[in-house]
């Protein structure tokens, strides 16, 4: 098989022209969003254009500070980015968040890489991509998972307290809602698991082959990696909700939302 095609910046500055569709049709649709998705744009270009540069770096001079580094980035932005979307919880429910999307996280990408792959834990050119499918993947689920859980939370606030004022305890109370908003939080996930290979060939397998991987061995990557997303979303998801929970109420049974 050939390798991949490169792409000259004349060719590649004409993919631009399809944001004209979307402008074209979001006025016509008269949805002001016209200045975020041209910023949104302007940004993933920078943004990726910056990551090329220093990932060209790190892959030419390969160091595990370098390593270790890029993937303490990439997963401190993604405790950042849950955070942000869910700003009023209390601090030890952000602490657990953190660490519940921080050790799954590392712990699985360290098991992907070192075991099933077989490759050295600080190599750039497998640590690096994988961790941020698993890290995106896993931002996007927490975020999904907490979010879902609060608004559930205080569109039932007095639902919640009139079981309170019966005797409900706090765990029976709330055990409901954690289990529904880490469902919704695994929906995606499990959706795009479901129609892979049918409905579309995931990004690291569409990579693969354009340069030039068979498609066997691209397909045995690609099962593996969305197993591995699977199961960190699982377990971020699980341990922000699951041990979160408990910090929404005091020795008094009382509920703080």
């Amino acid at each position: 098989m050939s390798g991949i095609v490169k792409m000259q910046i004349w060719q590649f500055a004409l993919i631009y022209l399809l944001l004209l569709i979307v402008l074209f049709i979001m006025k016509k649709c008269k949805i002001n969003q016209s200045k975020l998705l041209i910023l949104a744009s302007f940004r993933m270009s920078v943004q990726l254009t910056l990551a090329g540069l220093v990932l060209t770096y790190i892959f030419q001079n390969p160091h595990p500070l370098f390593t270790i580094g890029y993937l303490g980035l990439m997963t401190g932005f993604a405790i950042v980015r849950v955070l942000s979307k869910n700003k009023d919880i209390n601090k030890n429910f952000k602490f657990i968040i953190g660490l519940s999307i921080a050790i799954p996280g590392i712990l699985v990408i360290m098991f992907f890489i070192g075991i099933v792959v077989g490759e050295s834990v600080f190599n750039p050119q497998y640590v690096i991509p994988v961790g941020g499918m698993i890290m995106g993947n896993t931002m996007t689920g927490a975020t999904l998972g907490v979010k879902t859980f609060r608004e559930s939370l205080y569109g039932q606030r007095s639902k919640i307290n009139a079981l309170l004022n019966l005797g409900a305890k706090p765990d029976k109370i709330l055990l409901p809602f954690v289990r529904q908003s880490l469902e919704t939080a695994l929906l995606p996930t499990m959706n795009s698991m479901l129609g892979m290979g049918i409905v579309a060939l995931p990004g690291m397998m569409t990579g693969q082959i354009l340069s030039g991987t068979l498609p066997t061995t691209a397909i045995l990557y690609q099962i593996a990696i969305m197993i591995a997303i699977c199961t960190v979303v699982c377990l971020s998801s699980f341990g922000s909700l699951y041990f979160g929970y408990k910090t929404l109420y005091n020795k008094k049974y009382q509920i703080e939302i």
